[in-house]
């Protein structure tokens, strides 16, 4: 919980964007305080004079960090000094000039909003390193841990996974990775080559059930939701679970590190590692940097100072030949005649391009050709699709503003079954969920699926 003492216009901005990492108090006084509106996760207490702390309206319980802006709602002669008795242990954020230890002074001179999150950030790195090692070290020794990538893991999940078992290894506990479906993009296949990524894959129903009553501890990273694009079971609850997808329901899990703040997972893993006591080698470093790339897409799709950041730190370790060799693996055959029949089937509609792919042989050259098409001039949103295993497989990606990829997908095909980012996204869909079968035989099931999914995907970006 964040405590803020401020009546001014920073103070409630900082309790809006606090507010939205975990609970927050606002205290300031009524006449001062902009409150035009109620402010979600965050209590608003409006004051209608100053009094002393002692007798203010607030738990004391110790809070994550305070914030305090100014000193219009204490009475106290030496109210830092009050605030610093009632809770010791807890950092606090000043613009108020006073010397001594405890305290983290921003000049009045150059105060920004930028660095106050910056502060912010920084305790909670620390917050929820310490809090990951503290249960680190609570399970019992040599315990067995499994870390669930969801299917066809992407870099992103890969290089987090890979984090996290080297993780466990430092203390003591045996890992291992898994996955389900595929590891087929020719980059993908590189990295696992190249880092050594001790990784397994899952097929049937009673390995999994085995693994699950095998293991100690059960690791979800880079998705949240058992079931949805994964092989947990939907009943199963992870003992942790890492992302930084964002989330419309609650996350069950006995330790939830979810924040959508972060732009990868490997950005979110490398932050924890930063404010642990972890020893950085270069194959995590490498993974993690490859896995940070991919999902800003070098840097060009959305990302934060908290992806940067963590780029920065690992970069020192990062094998630079080893991340060339993964970036620039050979492109298959199969790859290239994907992009063929998608070059020559694809449909444009006004500024959108459906890319169907018939026999389709990788999955994961549907994000490539989404990508290679998305620059394309008077062309905003791409999705390439394709059927395999019985699925539609869709990639989707878009540069309009005003258009949140994932959530699009995710509502007119819920159930876990397709969903994303603001600027990608994907989904696997069981053909019988776009058209049933019936007497039709399964090369013109597949054909039907594939005008279906044409159609539908039309009324869904253009409407």
């Amino acid at each position: 919980m964040f405590l803020i003492f401020g009546s001014s216009g920073l103070g409630l901005r900082l309790a809006k964007w606090c507010s939205t990492r975990k609970n927050c108090t606002l205290i300031g006084l009524a006449d001062d305080l902009p409150i035009g509106e109620a402010l979600e996760n965050c209590e608003i207490i409006a004051l209608p004079s100053s009094m002393p702390l002692a007798e203010l309206p607030i738990s004391n319980n110790s809070p994550t960090a305070i914030l305090f802006l100014d000193d219009k709602s204490i009475t106290d002669d030496e109210p830092l000094e009050v605030i610093k008795r009632k809770w010791p242990k807890t950092p606090i954020l000043t613009t108020i000039p006073i010397e001594g230890d405890g305290y983290d002074l921003i000049s009045i001179d150059d105060i920004s909003f930028a660095a106050m999150q910056d502060r912010i950030r920084g305790w909670e790195r620390k917050e929820g390193a310490l809090t990951l090692e503290a249960y680190l070290r609570s399970i019992s020794e040599n315990s067995k841990v499994t870390i669930f990538c969801h299917d066809n893991p992407d870099p992103d999940a890969l290089a987090s996974a890979l984090a996290m078992s080297e993780l466990f290894s430092s203390h003591g506990h045996s890992s291992q990775i898994v996955h389900g479906g595929m590891i087929e993009h020719h980059q993908n296949q590189a990295m696992v080559k190249e880092l050594a990524i001790p990784i397994r894959r899952i097929i049937l129903d009673w390995e999994i059930t085995d693994l699950i009553k095998e293991s100690d501890i059960i690791v979800a990273v880079d998705f949240h939701r058992p079931g949805a694009n994964n092989i947990l079971p939907t009943d199963c609850i992870p003992h942790i679970i890492i992302d930084h997808h964002s989330v419309d329901d609650s996350v069950t899990a006995d330790l939830a590190m979810v924040s959508s703040e972060y732009s990868s997972t490997s950005s979110m893993v490398a932050s924890l590692l930063m404010s642990s006591d972890f020893t950085m080698n270069s194959t995590v470093a490498t993974a993690l940097a490859f896995g940070i790339k991919t999902d800003t897409l070098g840097f060009t799709r959305n990302f934060n100072a908290v992806d940067v950041r963590a780029l920065l730190w690992i970069n020192a370790w990062v094998d630079k030949d080893k991340l060339r060799a993964i970036e620039m693996p050979p492109r298959s055959i199969e790859a290239l005649e994907s992009f063929s029949t998608a070059l020559n089937d694809k449909v444009q509609l006004d500024s959108l391009i459906l890319a169907p792919v018939r026999n389709l042989t990788n999955r994961d050259s549907l994000a490539q050709i989404a990508d290679f098409l998305l620059p394309t001039e008077g062309i905003d949103t791409v999705v390439a699709f394709g059927v395999k295993r019985g699925k539609v497989i869709l990639s989707a990606r878009s540069n309009k503003h005003d258009l949140h990829v994932g959530k699009l997908l995710s509502t007119n095909f819920p159930d876990g079954l397709a969903g994303g980012h603001k600027s990608l996204g994907g989904g696997q869909i069981p053909l019988d969920v776009i058209a049933e079968r019936g007497t039709h035989s399964e090369q013109d099931h597949v054909e039907i699926v594939m005008d279906e999914v044409k159609t539908m995907l039309q009324y869904i970006f253009l409407n």
